[in-house]
């Protein structure tokens, strides 16, 4: 019996054939108050997914190249169209462009490599899984973006995420949509329940946890996981909600940071130094740690900071 991989299930709310607005999710992390400082340019992140719709007005600028590794239209290599909408809706979170039409992505000037690993059902083999991890590894990617998973923990799996790591390369995770809303019961998927990758649950846009987001000790935070709006098949948007939505922010958020970050130290930061650097930009919304691990990344809070201890300083200044 074949071990299968699915995308983290997710609920399409509504579609629509025409938009014109930065979705909220996007304003909610804070995207567009960096974007004057960085859009995310010369970072590669690779889409492990359905594929993409390569021809959609908001994502054809953005897209470098890609490579199936499913049984899609014959197991064509050349070949990473998306049947299923999954794999584009992701891909428009994280880079859709600014053209004053349709959404905007957290970072409209990342480059997106998208790797085809589930199939027109959402459905793909571990070992397609892991061809796609390596295949981004040889491309030399900065981020591996998955808003997918399966319940079982697969040592080769595991084995090229450790590698992608080795690599430098941040991986960040769907945490999955099992959840009963209950800190207290833990929900494992894989493979963001493996310690190397960024794990990420889902709250809703009011920022309360979303019930259907898995709770455990490996949640490194949470995103926008409900209601999002973004790309989809045919030059389209849709609406859909799950922790497969809230990942793309997070991966979208890490390629700003990433420029941000090199550029304040002058140098290239190493994988946990990026961590770090994610994890400072989080807000902790009171919930449970095995819900929201960090808060809410948010990408301006380190200028809040800032801007409070200089209001402070000044004070004291004058009050002496």
């Amino acid at each position: 019996m074949e071990r299968k991989v699915r995308v983290i299930p997710f609920q399409v709310i509504e579609q629509a054939e025409k938009v014109n607005e930065i979705p909220r999710g996007v304003e909610m992390i804070q995207a567009p108050k960096i974007w004057d400082r960085t859009k995310g340019k010369g970072i590669t992140v690779a889409i492990l997914d359905t594929g993409c719709d390569i021809a959609h007005p908001d994502l054809k600028k953005r897209i470098i190249g890609g490579r199936n590794f499913t049984g899609d239209d014959s197991g064509n290599l050349d070949l990473y169209k998306d049947y299923n909408g999954h794999g584009t809706h992701v891909a428009g979170t994280i880079a859709a462009i600014q053209n004053n039409t349709g959404v905007v992505g957290v970072a409209p000037e990342a480059n997106l490599l998208i790797i085809k690993v589930l199939d027109k059902n959402g459905s793909g083999q571990y070992e397609w899984i892991i061809n796609g991890i390596y295949y981004a590894i040889e491309q030399k990617v900065d981020i591996i973006s998955m808003s997918l998973g399966g319940p079982e923990d697969v040592p080769e799996l595991h084995e090229a995420i450790q590698k992608a790591v080795a690599n430098n390369i941040l991986v960040i995770c769907a945490a999955g949509n099992e959840g009963d809303g209950n800190d207290s019961t833990d929900e494992f998927g894989y493979p963001a329940s493996y310690n190397e990758v960024i794990s990420i649950g889902a709250i809703d846009l009011e920022r309360r946890s979303s019930n259907f987001s898995n709770s455990n000790n490996e949640v490194d935070l949470v995103a926008p996981g409900e209601k999002i709006l973004s790309t989809y098949l045919n030059g389209t948007y849709a609406t859909l909600s799950g922790t497969s939505m809230a990942t793309p922010h997070v991966s979208g958020a890490m390629a700003l940071i990433k420029v941000l970050a090199n550029e304040s130290f002058e140098r290239n930061l190493t994988g946990p130094e990026l961590y770090a650097q994610l994890i400072k930009r989080t807000v902790p919304l009171g919930n449970s740690p095995k819900m929201e691990g960090n808060g809410l990344v948010y990408l301006t809070v380190m200028d809040q900071l800032s801007e409070i201890f200089d209001q402070q300083f000044a004070a004291k200044v004058l009050s002496v």
